[in-house]
């Protein structure tokens, strides 16, 4: 039973992390300037307004992430007359 249970939260845990690559992936960065965070940096918003939210009140600013990717369009099959 207890192995059935690691197991299980084994693959669960697997699941929802999914991959570091996926995880980094968001196109706006927060750079810090107060609450005791100077020089930190988070590059995990996917909107500008996400950002904005962020940094008001605790200072910083936003600014696009330089290593985002966008995730690949679907390839699209060619279908012959």
């Amino acid at each position: 039973m207890k192995a059935g249970i690691f197991l299980f939260a084994t693959l669960l845990a697997a699941t929802a992390t999914g991959s570091g690559a996926q995880a980094q992936n968001y196109p706006w960065c927060a750079q810090y300037s107060g609450g005791g965070m100077d020089g930190a940096m988070n590059c995990g918003f996917s909107t500008y307004q996400q950002c904005m939210a962020t940094v008001s009140g605790i200072g910083g600013f936003c600014m696009e992430n330089n290593t985002y990717r966008p995730p690949a369009e679907p390839h699209k099959r060619r279908v012959r007359p």
